[in-house]
């Protein structure tokens, strides 16, 4: 079934890559582009343009994995992934009004190629969100968000209900629903410190002025470069 929508999708002019979430169970196939969605359904927040599902996946109350295909479509060597939980049925789409609880640390996908590859994301254990935790029977819903290289967000979603570590009606974890391919790499996300919190705001104004002042100076020289340009090619 997957195969048949890959072959449908790579046949479109759509041009971004999507999430197909693999484990545990994903909300709908949102890898559509229509009237109603023409710049494709899985960039509309929270769940890539899709209500809440009626057939949940039993999820343990302790964590549980995880698993996604993130390059469906081209245009995703790397990217930025998050996975969030919202709980409750309170939302607009009838999930979870919040879905922004982290369960991971947001971290980088290396992919093989801009083009669609068929890459799997297995995480064998996520955690709950900090300070959080839940009963036997309560709904919850799974956001995975990739973010491009060009700054867009794609959004998918699993619908789950928790349940007890070792209920039989939780899908057994194997290496058929959750595996790493070779052809994906990861690495973390930092930060490095360019200016200090309120550095700006203790500027006194004559800072300010000679900062301006440089900033303007250089756009004023650079924006000669076209004429230079030209007069140079005059006498070629």
């Amino acid at each position: 079934m997957l195969f048949s929508i890959l072959l449908a999708v790579a046949a479109s002019t759509l041009a971004a890559a999507h999430i197909v979430i693999s484990y545990p169970g994903w909300r709908g196939n949102n890898l559509i582009q229509n009237d109603t969605f023409p710049y494709g359904m899985q960039w509309t927040y929270p769940c890539g343009g899709l209500g809440v599902t009626t057939n949940r996946s039993y999820w343990p109350t302790t964590g549980g994995a995880v698993a996604f295909q993130p390059g469906w479509f081209q245009g995703h060597q790397t990217a930025f992934l998050y996975i969030n939980l919202g709980f409750g049925t309170d939302g607009p789409d009838g999930g979870p009004f919040n879905l922004s609880f982290p369960m991971v640390s947001p971290f980088q996908l290396l992919g093989p190629s801009k083009g669609p590859y068929p890459g799997t994301v297995c995480l064998p254990q996520v955690p709950l969100p900090a300070n959080m935790t839940f009963n036997a029977g309560d709904n919850a819903t799974i956001q995975v968000v990739e973010l491009a290289q060009h700054g867009a967000s794609l959004f998918s979603c699993a619908d789950i209900t928790f349940a007890e570590p070792g209920d039989e009606r939780i899908t057994k974890v194997d290496e058929s629903n959750c595996f790493n391919t070779t052809d994906l790499g990861f690495a973390d996300i930092y930060t490095i410190t360019r200016k200090e919190l309120g550095a700006a705001a203790n500027m006194t104004t004559s800072g300010a002025a000679r900062l301006w002042h440089r900033s303007s100076t250089t756009w004023s020289w650079l924006g000669y470069l076209p004429v230079v340009a030209g007069s140079l090619w005059f006498l070629l």
